[in-house]
């Protein structure tokens, strides 16, 4: 059956997606960088007896990224949605980073996911269609996150830019715009957050959303 490919799989939102969809019966594929991606694919497993593959590749290394894909194709068949969720969230102010530092940020919050994206929508248009969701967020920027801030508006330019590419062709691609802190037990929840990355993947193409953003009173 025909699943989720998910890149930047933390213990957190991306936690929570790999199991949203596994709860419905698709094979996911967890890939982030660093070794607590098995961690979290077991996890994963734990909370809904599902079939997760846990691979391990850094988002800005191409050829491990697209190594990594096609053994999660390989396992999986063509996977019907790509999540990419890897971010550098870190606190930076105008000046305080180096060049070099804001190409890294860029790199994994806007780059990859077009690398990601770019590799995989061109076969699913083969397949006859699917869906890319990339996290987003700061949809007000915010001068204490600055990088974070340039990248999220990265990603929503991102996302734009891939509709004009591969929506024709019947790729749904779509941001979840996460505009709070993420806080479990809450209304930002991450389990509550995960739930538009179904919903999107659900929507008829007559009803495709671009964007969708979660808010949360609270912590807003």
């Amino acid at each position: 059956m025909p699943g989720l490919v998910i890149v930047g799989a933390g213990a957190g939102l991306g936690a929570s997606v790999a199991a949203r969809f596994a709860r419905e019966g698709l094979p996911v594929a967890a890939i982030a960088r660093s070794q607590a991606v098995h961690e979290v694919a077991a996890a994963v497993r734990t909370r809904t007896s599902g079939q997760v593959l846990a691979l391990r590749a850094d988002s800005t290394d191409r050829a491990a990224l697209h190594a990594a894909v096609d053994v999660a194709v390989d396992a999986h068949g063509m996977p019907d949605v790509l999540v990419y969720n890897a971010a550098i969230i870190q606190p930076d102010r105008p000046g305080e980073l180096s060049t070099q530092q804001h190409l890294d940020a860029w790199s994994v919050n806007v780059l990859g996911a077009m690398d990601a994206a770019t590799y995989l929508a061109t076969r699913m248009t083969r397949t006859g269609g699917g869906t890319v969701i990339i996290t987003g967020g700061m949809p007000r920027p915010l001068s204490r996150s600055t990088s974070l801030s340039l990248g999220k508006a990265g990603v929503r330019a991102l996302t734009r830019i891939l509709d004009q590419e591969y929506g024709h062709l019947g790729v749904h691609v779509a941001t979840v715009t996460v505009d709070c802190a993420i806080v479990p037990g809450t209304d930002a929840d991450p389990d509550l957050i995960a739930e538009h990355y179904w919903a999107l993947h659900r929507q008829p193409r007559a009803q495709w959303q671009h964007e969708i953003v979660h808010s949360a009173s609270a912590l807003a």
